[in-house]
């Protein structure tokens, strides 16, 4: 996987996002695939619009859950994931 600390991910195009009470699913019309997502991965790849580097994904994911400490390993983890699923470029 590249390097993600200066990345910019946006998601990929043609993607159905649907948040349900248990998660998020995803269509993804170009390979008509259907991923489920946890509601953190869910709001991962919302916040993923080519603005904001992934220390501030963590940040805001942080500040979302009330943690004390940004959880970057653990987005730079989903983010590797979002790129492998080809949800975000």
């Amino acid at each position: 996987m590249p390097e993600l600390a200066d990345a910019l991910l946006t998601r990929t195009e043609g993607l159905d996002i649907n948040v349900m009470h248990d998660g998020v699913v995803v269509y993804q019309r170009e390979h008509k695939k259907i991923h489920y997502l946890n509601h953190t991965a869910g709001l991962v790849l919302e916040l993923c619009d080519g603005k904001h580097k992934p220390a501030e994904l963590a940040s805001a994911v942080g500040e979302a859950y009330g943690l004390a400490d940004a959880p970057y390993d653990d987005i730079v983890a989903c983010l590797q994931d979002l790129l492998a699923k080809e949800l975000v470029r």
